[in-house]
């Protein structure tokens, strides 16, 4: 069959993209070979919320008394959370499905292969071979847990964060290596169920992309709860055994051995670039990335990738603005390329984080003169009533221009606070237009305001 545009993967970058295609007027087919939805909505990003849901509900009845609530017994059901976890993710699946035939696009199931003159060869679980043909090829294959050469994963004892998240039964111990966002995830996660977690960090500090003063906040209220964390460490090896995994790492001080139940490794991700076509079609990688131009068309005409096998952040957000991005050019339309450097970045653990732009550290490096204005949650009405006041957000403003170069939040909820910034930035905002922009009280929100007031010496209260 031919088609205007076929999508290699429904992730959020591939399922995005072939709905975009299809109202574009674009007959569009998708091949999948596990889950429409993919990695992120069947093993990632939306299961997972739903896990650490659990974690800050058990939190919250753990600590009821500090709400004046007196709560006679609990306890936290493991099976049952991580049920709840799968069942969300099946049905945000089915809702994939749901848009699949609204949009009236094929779903091909199976394992595509590119081939020159822009055929893909998909093989179905029995084995059998079918071809299609399409003007327009989109590569989402994705990405998966990368593995180090001595932190093998087996699936039981060394895990990824695809097996961390069904576990058959709950760990008394943990050693989580890598602090980045899935790592800091599953230590908040584990460690609010009752499990002694360790995490293990190679980096000076923990979430290493993100503003310093972040990193040790979130450092201070994680040792608070009790995650013990080591950082400038790296796991050695791991031996196994029948009672568990005794684990040696080399810190600045010299070796340490932790005993615990599971190892999940967190190092980041993998790209799926092998064993779908790209050597044979001769499509050009590099790094582990496949080389595209502003509007995600590699070197062999007709062949586009987006997503976690490109250059730029892997994020399921990028992902599905880069599908967009693609096929409205393909469709004759004039997208502006994305930038970015307004990309916002969003970690879920408790207290969340959530970022945009640079660090205080990138700034200064760039040359700015900057005016920094930070906020605490602690002079936050609605943070103190709400019993979070861990966290702050700052604004970095460029002194001379008074442009927003970056903000840095973390609290609760600050994930749905930084959509403002991100806006804020695409309409060049200056300082002074945001500190007269009235945000509603009380609100975590209005800490954006009075962080910038507090940059030009405006603040109210603090």
């Amino acid at each position: 069959m031919n088609y205007d545009v076929i999508v290699l993967g429904s992730g959020p970058g591939g399922y995005v993209t072939a709905i975009r295609a299809s109202q574009l007027g674009l007959k569009t087919a998708v091949i999948e070979k596990e889950s429409l939805g993919g990695v992120c909505l069947n093993w990632g990003c939306i299961p997972t919320k739903a896990l650490l849901k659990s974690a800050n509900v058990y939190e919250y009845i753990n600590n009821a008394d500090d709400y004046g609530i007196k709560v006679s017994s609990h306890k936290a059901d493991f099976n049952a959370v991580i049920k709840r976890s799968r069942d969300v993710a099946e049905k945000m699946s089915g809702g994939v499905q749901f848009l699949m035939k609204k949009n009236k696009i094929d779903v091909i199931m199976g394992t595509g292969k590119v081939h020159p003159g822009k055929q893909i060869e998909v093989t179905d679980q029995k084995g059998a071979k079918t071809t299609y043909n399409a003007k327009n090829i989109v590569i989402a294959t994705g990405a998966r847990s990368r593995e180090l050469p001595n932190l093998e994963q087996d699936k039981k004892q060394v895990l990824g964060y695809r097996d961390a998240m069904v576990l058959p039964k709950i760990p008394k111990k943990m050693v989580i290596v890598g602090s980045g966002a899935i790592g800091v995830e599953f230590a908040y996660f584990y460690n609010a169920m009752g499990v002694d977690v360790t995490i293990v960090e190679y980096l000076p500090n923990i979430v290493p992309v993100e503003d310093i003063d972040v990193s040790k906040q979130l450092e201070k209220t994680f040792k608070k709860k009790g995650i013990k964390i080591m950082t400038n460490s790296s796991v050695e090896n791991v031996e196994k055994s029948a009672k568990g995994c005794k684990v040696k790492v080399k810190t600045s001080k010299g070796e340490e051995y932790i005993d615990c139940d599971i190892v999940l490794s967190a190092v980041g991700i993998q790209p799926n670039i092998e064993n779908i076509g790209l050597e044979e079609t001769g499509i050009v990688v590099d790094g582990g990335k496949i080389i595209v131009d502003d509007f995600y068309e590699t070197n062999i005409p007709g062949y586009y990738a987006i997503g976690d096998v490109v250059q730029g952040q892997s994020l399921a957000h990028v992902a599905s603005a880069e599908g967009i991005t693609c096929v409205e050019k393909i469709a004759g339309h004039s997208p502006e390329p994305i930038d970015y450097n307004n990309i916002p970045g969003c970690t879920y653990c408790s207290p969340e984080i959530a970022s945009v732009g640079m660090t205080e550290k990138s700034a200064k490096e760039a040359g700015h003169e900057l005016k920094i204005g930070k906020f605490p949650f602690s002079a936050s009405g609605k943070a103190s009533a709400a019993g979070h006041n861990d966290g702050f957000v700052k604004l970095i403003f460029d002194a001379k221009y008074g442009e927003l170069l970056g903000a840095h939040m973390i609290g609760a909820n600050v994930t749905e606070m930084i959509a403002e910034i991100v806006a804020l930035r695409k309409l060049e905002t200056t300082g002074h237009e945001l500190i007269k922009t009235v945000h509603p009280h009380p609100t975590m929100s209005e800490a954006i305001m009075e962080a910038a007031a507090a940059a030009y010496g405006e603040v109210i209260h603090i």
